[in-house]
């Protein structure tokens, strides 16, 4: 039964501090909405003709401080999704904040919780492993991806044990048999280890897992060791 996930920083207690204080998320207000919008609408779009970069940001409400850029940016993208510290700042370099600035609000989220990178490996364990039956190769896979250090990669992929795996393989094929049937054992084999491969188990523990399966309904598992 796949369990319900608690992602870390979705409510960590900390308190940012009042120059972090989370303020309402999504895209800023433009101004002139409301009554008068067509008017207010054409004077940015002179001012964006002519203006500079920076006066169009202005215009937008985005803060010139880069520091309070960066915050906003975290924040946002926090919201409902928690990220790595690696994603952030990759964010944050695709909006071209400078370095010190993007270290200087990481680090400061870090501190208080809103940043947890072993929190969210931990997470991403638990919900993968559980809703996609994700095993642990697959996983560690994922989390190099999003940037997580090796070394909590490994202390959250280390909660799943053989056993468990092999556990969830067998449910795996349990709920794949029974499109299967009426193929070939050939194919049968090729398709339900094919499917455990993909999500990360070995070739060893599929072929094993898969050959029980199909003994356990009767047909011959002569010949169902072979390589896939």
């Amino acid at each position: 039964m796949t369990r319900r996930t608690e992602w870390p920083g979705a409510d960590t207690g900390a308190d940012p501090g009042p120059e972090y204080a989370a303020e309402p998320f999504g895209d800023p207000v433009e101004p002139g909405r409301g009554a008068g919008f067509g008017e207010a609408t054409g004077r940015r779009s002179r001012s964006r003709s002519s203006g500079s970069p920076s006066s169009s940001r202005a215009e937008r409400g985005e803060p010139r401080d880069p520091v309070e850029q960066a915050r906003n940016i975290c924040l946002r993208l926090l919201t409902g999704t928690p990220r790595t510290r690696k994603q952030l700042a990759d964010a944050l370099r695709k909006r071209e904040i400078p370095d010190e600035a993007a270290e200087e609000v990481l680090s400061r989220f870090e501190d208080v919780g809103l940043i947890n990178d072993a929190a969210f490996a931990d997470a991403w364990v638990e919900s993968r492993h559980h809703g996609r039956g994700l095993a642990r190769r697959a996983l560690v896979r994922e989390l190099r991806t999003k940037g997580v250090d090796p070394a909590l990669i490994d202390e959250a992929v280390g909660q799943l044990d053989s056993e468990q795996e092999e556990e969830t393989a067998r449910e795996l094929v349990a709920r794949k048999l029974r499109s299967t049937r009426g193929l070939d054992r050939d194919k049968r084999l090729r398709r339900l280890a094919g499917m455990l491969a993909r999500k990360g188990y070995g070739e060893g523990m599929a072929l094993r897992v898969v050959r029980q399966a199909i003994e356990a309904e009767g047909e011959d598992p002569e010949g169902l060791d072979e390589p896939f």
